[in-house]
Parts: structure tokens; C-alpha cells; sequence
């Protein structure tokens, strides 16, 4: 009975009321504009205002190390670069607490450590201090994607990968409006202003917290008799999944670092293309993101989606490469078209990827496979710019050919290891209900 009136209560928590607002909602719900329920648009919300405050502060850290804390450059790329790599491993084992303690708990704590972390930076002056405070944030960091993994598939409903694309969606929205919040303060440089978007990504992530601590909160998954404690270690298939999606993954940098140096070293093509690379890609995810992951709902559809996307990436990348020696004209089109079909890849490996991660994971041990998962995809961000500069920039067009060729093989191998994936699962799914 107590579970009965659980599962009505859980139905109920969303539900739009029978008014005039409550019709104007459940029209911005049709038109994909706002989620169906309740903790849906909450998590949706906390997610919008965290990464205002990541998004700020990723564009002006450089600035604000060198300028306002009087560090190196090349101290700077060592501490953000070494706290990358450490939160890297905070993945799996925090993701394994969540699992057994609930994974909006574990989140909101790591959202507050972060925002201490971030506050941390406003004080410290010495190299080793600052790397102190950034590796504490990344594994927070780290840490928090792990535990919001099962909070999303919890609250995700029945069309969970829908809702999966909204989220990526809102966040690519944040990020744009970050950027244009961090312009702002660039162009005032001084020392107020960049400690004002220090402060200010410390309290999205208080703030986001405090979001979170609405929500319903959402019980463990009951592990079958006998699971082993750390199953993703030794779930070969998903091993497998993780490491091809790191390798495609290395994408995301191709428009942001390899394709500016491009620009403006080996093209004629106007330099003001180099920020509108990033609008434009923005702006389409932000528009056709939920579109694209309509027909990515099951292990199948999304190593499909995984091999297109492998397709388009080589396709964008020889595109962007045909504007070396080009007139400036040429050069323009051909890196636009590159741009728009890169940016179609990489949709489509958002929407298989994703769906990747949840369906192929155990419902009682979704913390630590989206921890692991996160290793893969952390690793590759690490490693990104290192191996673009060597195959896209030092190696030119033969690399930029070359590195595509990478991303096709990875996407077309694909499909077949998640078939191998789906023989070898150790447990089958459980579902899991909001209390």
C-alpha cells in the first residue's frame, strides 16, 4: 500500500493544473519548449544556472589567473590541464555512492563543493594553491556528472532521451549567454570584474544546489543477489563503448581549438569566421538537438546515430581542409559547409551517445557506468588539443583527412561492439521511481 501511494504520489508530483496557466503550460510542453513535469523543468532550471556560471568562467579563467592572480601561462595550462586529469578518477567510485545513496544527495553535495572550490580562487595567490583549489572543483566536477546521470534517467520519464537532448539544449543556450556575460567583462578588464565572475560561478553552483534540494528524492535501485561491487570495471562491451565514444569525442575541440588556428594560419577566409564557428554550431544545437535524438531511443538507433556521425565528421573535416590555398571567398563556403556538417555529426553522436550510456548500463549501477563514461569522455577532452595540433595543424590537410578517417572507422566498428554490448549485459534493467 505505502508503495501504491508512492508510485501516485510520484504520477502527482508533476501534474499541470486544470487553469488558465496550466493550459498555456501544457502548450509550451507540446511545443518542446518547457519539460512535462515538474522535476523535469527543476533539474532543467538547476542546469541552465550552472552552466551560466561554468560557461563564464571557462572563457576568462586564462585571463583570470594571468591578469588577476599574477600566474604564468604556463603554469596556468599546467594546473588546469593536471586538475583535469585528477577529476577524472572521482567518476566511478562517487558515482558507486550514488548508486547506494541516493544520486540527488551525492549531486547537491558536489554542487556545493564546487562552489567552495570556486570561491577558494577569490584568495589564493600561489601557484600551488590555485592547483590545490582547481583539482578539489574537478573532482567535484567530475564527481557531480557521475550522480546526475541516474537523476536524470530517474526523473527522465518514458521519453528519456527527449528529455536527455532538452537538457544538452538548455545548457548550449547557457553557455552562449555566459559567453556574451564574460565579453562584458573582458572588454572592462580589471581586476572587479573578472573576480565578479569568479564569485559569480561559486554562487550558480550554490544556487544550483539549492534548485536541486527541491526535487523528489530518488532511491537506490536494489542490486541483484551477488552483484559485484564494481561491475562497469568488468563489463567488457560497455568498456568497449566508453573508449570509442572518448575517441569521438575528441570532435567537440575540432571547432573550438583546431579550427581558429586554421583560420587564421592556413586560410585567406575572413577572421571574424573564427567567432561566428562557435555561434553558429551553438545555435544549432540549441535548435535541432531534441529534433535529432527524436529517433534515438534504444541501443540500436543510437549506434546508427554513432555511425553517421563518424561519416559527417570526415565529411566536415575534408570540407574545412579544401579551404588551404583557396581564395577568401572559397575558403568561406567551404568552412561554413564544413562547419554545418560538422556540427550535424556531432548531434547525432550527442544523441547516440547518450542514449549509449543509460541503456546500456544496469539500473542499480547507473551512477558508476556514467562515471565511467565520463572517464572516457573527460580523457579525450584532455588529450583533444594535443592531437589535433599534431594531426590538424602541424600535419595539414593529410592530418585533418587522416583524423576524419579515425572518426569514421570508430562510428562504423560501432554498431557491431553494441550488439557484442547487449549479449554480454550482466543484469538486466530495473526501474527506478521518484519518492
Amino acid at each position: 500500500m505505502q508503495a501504491l501511494r508512492s508510485h501516485k504520489a510520484s504520477q502527482s508530483f508533476g501534474r499541470e493544473p486544470v487553469d488558465n496557466e496550466g493550459r498555456e503550460r501544457s502548450t509550451l510542453v507540446r511545443r518542446g519548449l518547457i519539460p512535462e513535469t515538474r522535476p523535469q523543468r527543476i533539474l532543467a532550471l538547476a542546469t541552465f544556472v550552472n552552466m551560466i556560471g561554468s560557461g563564464v568562467f571557462m572563457v576568462s579563467a586564462a585571463l583570470f589567473f594571468t591578469r588577476v592572480v599574477g600566474l604564468p601561462l604556463a603554469q596556468v595550462g599546467l594546473g588546469m590541464g593536471g586538475a583535469a586529469a585528477v577529476g577524472l578518477f572521482a567518476g566511478v567510485p562517487v558515482g558507486h555512492l550514488a548508486d547506494r545513496r541516493g544520486p540527488r544527495e551525492i549531486y547537491l553535495w558536489m554542487l556545493v563543493m564546487q562552489g567552495l572550490a570556486m570561491a577558494a580562487l577569490v584568495l589564493v595567490q600561489s601557484f600551488w594553491l590555485v592547483l590545490a583549489a582547481l583539482c578539489l572543483g574537478e573532482l567535484a566536477r567530475s564527481a557531480g556528472g557521475a550522480a546526475r546521470g541516474p537523476l536524470v534517467r530517474g526523473i527522465g520519464g518514458a521519453d528519456l532521451s527527449r528529455y536527455r537532448a532538452y537538457l544538452r539544449s538548455v545548457a548550449n543556450l547557457a553557455g552562449s549567454c555566459a559567453a556574451m556575460a564574460a565579453g562584458f567583462a573582458v572588454q572592462l578588464d580589471t581586476r572587479p570584474a573578472y573576480l565578479a565572475l569568479v564569485l559569480g560561478n561559486a554562487l550558480s553552483f550554490v544556487a544550483s544546489a539549492a534548485i536541486i534540494a527541491a526535487l523528489p528524492s530518488l532511491p537506490p535501485v536494489p542490486a541483484p543477489p551477488r552483484a559485484d561491487r564494481w561491475q562497469v570495471l568488468k563489463d567488457r562491451g560497455y568498456v568497449a563503448i566508453t573508449v570509442l565514444d572518448g575517441i569521438m569525442s575528441i570532435h567537440h575541440q575540432v571547432l573550438l581549438f583546431a579550427l581558429p588556428l586554421w583560420i587564421v594560419g592556413h586560410t585567406g577566409a575572413p577572421r571574424w569566421l573564427v567567432g561566428a564557428a562557435a555561434l553558429v554550431n551553438t545555435v544549432l544545437v540549441v535548435l535541432l538537438q531534441v529534433r535529432a535524438s527524436r529517433t534515438v531511443n534504444d541501443s540500436a538507433s543510437a549506434g546508427k546515430a554513432m555511425r553517421r556521425s563518424g561519416v559527417a565528421f570526415f565529411v566536415g573535416m575534408a570540407a574545412i581542409a579544401a579551404a588551404a590555398g583557396l581564395p577568401s571567398w572559397l575558403a568561406l563556403i567551404g568552412i561554413v559547409v564544413g562547419i554545418f556538417v560538422h556540427t550535424i555529426g556531432e548531434l547525432w553522436h550527442t544523441a547516440g551517445s547518450l542514449e549509449l550510456r543509460f541503456s546500456l548500463a544496469p539500473a542499480h549501477a547507473q551512477g558508476q557506468y556514467m562515471g565511467l563514461f565520463g572517464f572516457g569522455a573527460g580523457l579525450a577532452n584532455v588529450v583533444a588539443p594535443t592531437v589535433l595540433a599534431l594531426f590538424c595543424i602541424t600535419w595539414g590537410v593529410p592530418g585533418w583527412l587522416l583524423l576524419g578517417g579515425v572518426f569514421v572507422v570508430a562510428g562504423l566498428v560501432t554498431p557491431y561492439f553494441v550488439r557484442w554490448a547487449e549479449r554480454t549485459r550482466p543484469y538486466a534493467e530495473q526501474p527506478a521511481q521518484l519518492t
